[in-house]
């Protein structure tokens, strides 16, 4: 499982993709974020998944310790940014 930990950076620049882009409240932040946490975890959408992503769009095209390092290069960028 990817481990997140829950600092809301990627909340924070859902302006940076078109596939968030519905989550921009109009400032680059996600609408459903509350502090750090999303108000609608267990319902959030796919894009906020990144272990389903992998399953779905990512496991024929490279192993999950590799998406899992990619996210964490970008979950470090996006920390920076803040």
């Amino acid at each position: 499982m990817f481990n997140c930990d829950k600092c809301g950076a990627c909340c924070r620049h859902v302006d940076l993709t078109a596939l968030s882009s519905e989550l921009n409240r109009g400032d680059g932040v996600c609408k459903y974020l509350v502090g750090n946490l999303c108000s609608i975890y267990t319902t959030r959408p796919l894009i906020c998944r990144v272990d389903e992503c992998y399953e779905i769009f990512f496991k024929d095209k490279m192993t999950k310790e590799e998406f899992y390092k990619l996210n964490y290069e970008e979950c470090q960028k996006l920390k920076m940014m803040l």
